[in-house]
């Protein structure tokens, strides 16, 4: 279940484009296909090391947990993908990778820790 937002001082052409081949993008690197919500956020006053040169935040977020091991190289797909489509070199921003537990995230009206109790992960996919 992720939830990927990118603020950037990049604007785009067409933001559902961009934010579909980020998402298309996030699925491949993270091999998870449901329940995605990927935002953009142009933000022309955003300001990194000191310069308004182009940069960015990204945060991802799983409620279902990234194993920390594997943020290295998430790490690297991302920026990569920035990179290519934006324009922004590695060193001009930040990805914060965050797990706030299935207790923390609300969905169809409860929490998903409730929902895992109820009926398992394999009932969230439908």
């Amino acid at each position: 279940m992720p939830i990927l937002e990118i603020t950037t001082n990049v604007k785009v052409p067409d933001e559902k484009v961009f934010t579909a081949a980020l998402a298309e993008y996030g699925i491949s690197v993270l091999s998870m296909n449901k329940y995605w919500a990927v935002m953009y956020k142009y933000n022309e006053s955003l300001i990194f090391g000191g310069t308004h040169e182009p940069a960015f935040r990204m945060t991802i977020l799983d409620v279902l947990g990234l194993p920390t091991f594997t943020n290295a190289g998430y790490s690297n797909a991302f920026f990569a993908f920035i990179e290519k489509e934006l324009g922004i070199p590695p060193d001009r921003g930040y990805i914060v990778f965050n797990d706030p537990g299935p207790e923390r995230l609300g969905y169809k009206g409860t929490t998903i820790d409730v929902l895992l109790k109820e009926v398992g992960p394999s009932g969230l996919s439908s």
